[in-house]
């Protein structure tokens, strides 16, 4: 088995003004996530200018938040987040072992309190991801009757990954998701709220997963500062006996050690990294810079 793997993580966000901002409120969403398999045992915040106040809590996914809000002229907005991490090897179920879709979607719709009723939650629409029937037909291919869930999934994911293509000018954060399958391009946000939108339209819960993804530079080429980003994936529930299991459409795999999930929700819209509202600004300008930098055991 191997050994965990520990990364420092350095966040920086910084808005400039068209105008100078009175007062400002915002939400974070920044610290990573305490789980089974991944450990947060430090984490900060640095946000220039100084908040008046300033609280953390936790919010209804049970993931970690600051509020925090700026009272004074200013022109910018720094936030830099720097996390230390700790992610655990962990083992996928055999797919076969797992029970049909069918049996998961039936269970999470029991009028009783159970782990798959509990899940259910996540199997509407929400903000951002749509359910309609395109979607539904989009995925049952890789749903036949019986199949075991697992297995599925596996295989859905995969299709996303072959049939639809990288592009960072394809889209915004705004676009619909019925434009994402008709164009067949996008960013990894675009895919995960792709795979939420196919996977509800057919009865299943599933979960929006905001995080990091360490990436690895070219053969022989140092790796640049800042050139890593945040990432996004989904999650499955499969059932009381195996519980949720992420996929990554945007890149066909199973999240493990590279991975680092930070928060949850039903789409971006709950789990955004920084958003808020401002008095005055007019115009702005947004630079993220994310450093994933795995630290040497």
């Amino acid at each position: 088995m191997p050994a965990a793997v520990q990364y420092q993580i350095v966040h920086r966000t910084r808005y400039l003004y068209e105008g100078a901002v009175t007062v400002s409120h915002h939400l974070a969403h920044l610290a990573p996530r305490p789980l089974p398999t991944q450990r947060c045992p430090w984490h900060e915040l640095q946000i220039t200018p100084q908040p008046v106040g300033r609280s953390v809590h936790s919010d209804a996914f049970g993931n970690v938040t600051t509020y925090f809000e700026i009272e004074g002229r200013h022109t910018e907005l720094d936030v830099i987040s720097r996390s230390f991490v700790e992610v655990m090897p962990s083992e996928l179920p055999d797919p076969a072992a797992t029970p049909a879709w069918e049996t998961v979607r039936d269970a999470c719709q029991a009028p009783m309190l159970t782990p798959s009723s509990a899940a259910g939650e996540f199997r509407f629409a929400s903000p951002m991801v749509p359910v309609a029937r395109e979607f539904a037909e989009y995925a049952l291919p890789d749903f036949p009757p019986g199949r075991p869930i697992l297995a599925a999934l596996e295989a859905f994911m995969k299709r996303i990954f072959r049939e639809f293509r990288f592009d960072t000018r394809a889209t915004d954060v705004a676009t619909p998701v019925h434009d994402v399958l008709r164009n067949r391009a996008g960013v990894c946000q675009d895919f995960a709220h792709l795979m939420l939108a196919c996977i509800r339209s057919i009865g299943l819960p599933a979960r929006y997963i905001s995080g990091y993804l360490e990436t690895l530079p070219p053969p022989g080429k140092p790796k640049l500062t800042g050139a890593d980003a945040s990432h996004a994936w989904i999650s499955l529930f499969c059932g009381d006996k195996h519980g949720w299991i992420d996929a990554d459409p945007t890149n066909g795999i199973f999240p493990a050690q590279r991975h680092i999930t930070v928060a949850w929700g039903r789409d971006f819209s709950d789990v955004s990294p920084l958003r808020g509202v401002t008095l005055g600004a007019g115009g702005q300008r947004l630079s993220v810079g994310v450093d994933v930098m795995q630290m040497e055991g």
